[in-house]
């Protein structure tokens, strides 16, 4: 049974910063792409960034030069650095690898 353990949500400030972690095993973490997802009330799923087992970054467009991933190998960890955060970004915040996904964290950003 793969699980993936989010942690770092919560309640911020518009312009504020918060910080997303996913752990998960060393055997499918290491050699797979892994990603972020965000749900809002009432919108579909929508993929926000996503790192490859190189490091290579990619992001949506709503959060290019805001958010930042990562992925730290020896940890089996990835994370989600968010700065300049705004209401729209207020949201559930998934992990993913291949078909795994976490259980989800809030991120909430009052304005």
């Amino acid at each position: 049974q793969v699980q993936l353990v989010e942690s770092g949500g919560g309640l911020v400030q518009a312009g504020g910063s918060l910080r997303l972690s996913c752990a998960t095993s060393r055997s499918i973490f290491s050699s797979n792409a892994i990603y972020w997802y965000r749900q809002a009330p009432g919108k579909q799923r929508e993929l926000v960034a996503g790192i490859t087992t190189a490091g290579i970054p990619n992001y949506a467009d709503s959060v290019k030069g805001r958010f930042t991933i990562s992925r730290d190998n020896a940890n089996n960890t990835v994370c989600l650095q968010m700065n300049s955060l705004k209401p729209e970004d207020t949201a559930v915040y998934y992990c993913k690898i291949l078909w795994f996904w976490g259980q989800g964290t809030q991120v909430t950003v009052s304005s």
